[in-house]
Parts: structure tokens; sequence; C-alpha cells
């Protein structure tokens, strides 16, 4: 926008960042899911709405049991008191998560991964997932072989890659996970080209590149977004 000059307010700090995306060519084929597991949960529905402000496409709202791995977190009440206009992008790090899907599909879910180390029959669960209407995504730890998702990747809309153990927010990102983004993606590409892949776990300005360069399109983040002085930038830096 040429001759807009209020670069101290919000409005034009957005208009500056994308004339200069336009310059360079930059295109923003990238979604950004935000973990709001990292936000301040006292205020969890405000924290959600200022990640959707800054630019997320998704919110990610990790579910997590104390058996599948050792931490609690929140269950299907805490995500119905979202707004129901954010696409809202649900991890089921439980141990039966066949079990959960009514709950979270009543609960404003628009997508709904669970992990294939889970105890629930995988088909069963995708299909149960999809007769909910939802999307379906599959994950899996950092120490799963990647081909342990062959069989569902015509199955599923995504599969989730943790680059970090699940179970705890705020972890370093796993450099080993890389080969197999790759993988995922090059099988994806044979067999089901639109498949996304989401990567999940230490998410930073500085990994973001290596994780898109090996097949991502979907980058979770939560404390890289929600400790940053400036959330908007640091969502389109991940862009």
């Amino acid at each position: 926008m040429p001759g807009f000059s209020s670069k101290n307010s919000d409005l034009g700090r957005i208009v500056n960042f994308f004339e200069i995306l336009f310059r360079k060519g930059i295109s923003l084929n990238i979604k950004v899911s935000a973990s709001i597991l990292n936000s301040d949960l006292s205020a969890i529905g405000a924290e959600a709405a200022k990640a959707d402000i800054a630019g997320a496409d998704w919110i990610h709202f990790d579910v997590m049991d104390g058996h599948f791995v050792e931490n609690i977190s929140y269950g299907a009440p805490v995500q119905k008191a979202l707004s129901k206009r954010l696409f809202i992008d649900t991890h089921l790090m439980v141990t039966h998560p066949h079990t959960q899907i009514k709950l979270f599909a009543e609960s404003g879910s628009n997508m709904i991964t669970f992990h294939v180390e889970s105890e629930s029959d995988i088909d069963h669960t995708i299909n149960k997932i999809h007769r909910a209407g939802l999307m379906a995504g599959l994950a899996i730890k950092p120490a799963t072989p990647a081909e342990s998702v062959f069989p569902f990747l015509e199955k599923v809309e995504m599969i989730l890659v943790m680059t970090v153990e699940p179970g705890l927010g705020g972890q370093e990102f796993l450099a080993y996970t890389l080969p197999k983004i790759s993988a995922i993606r090059k099988k994806a590409d044979e067999v089901k080209p639109d498949l996304m892949i989401e990567v999940d776990g230490g998410i930073t300005g500085d990994t973001a590149p290596l994780v898109k360069k090996a097949g991502a399109d979907v980058l979770v983040s939560g404390s890289y977004l929600y400790k940053a002085k400036d959330m908007f930038m640091a969502m389109h830096t991940l862009k």
C-alpha cells in the first residue's frame, strides 16, 4: 500500500509485512496450528483468539490421559468453550482414542488425530472419525518407523510426525526425525499427493525451514508463538 505511513499501528505493521512478501515473491502456503498447551490456560479462550488474530490457521488442542503419556492436560468440556469459528485440530495422546471420538466431535473438533501406537484398532478409529463428519489424522512418536503409517496413508487426511517425545510442551526439536518426514512425503506423493503432513515439537523460526524442506505443510507451534514479543511476526516467520 504505497504511501501508508502509520508504522507504529498494527495495520501498518501488517501492510509492511505483506509488502515485503509480495516483493520477494514469498508464498504463505504453510499452515500453522497454534498449540494452546503452552498458553495461559487460565484464559484459554482469549489465548486461542489471540493466535487466531495473529494469523493461525488452526488451534492445536492436545489431549493427554496420564496413561499413554505421563502428563494430563484437558478434555472435551474445555475444548467446547473455544470459539466455534476456530478450526480445532485435536490431538489425542490417549491409550483408547476410539472411546473419545464422540466426545470431541460434539465439543467442536474439525480434525481428530490419534496415535498409531495407541491400543485402539486403527481402521475402526479412522472410520469412526469419518462417520462423525471430521477429518482424520494419524500420529507417530519420534522412535516409530515411518513405515508404520504407510498402510493408512490413503485412509486419512493427515499424518502427524512428533518431533519431540509427546506429553510435555517446550522440548527441543529432535533432528533425527527429519528423514521420517521425507519418507512419508515421498510415499504419500505416490499414493495420496494431497495428504497433509503435520509436525509437532520444537518448531521455531530456525527449525521450520528444516521440516518444510523435508515435506511438512502444517506446523504446530506453542512456546515459540506464545513467548514471542510479537506473535504476529513469529506466526508469519513460520509461514
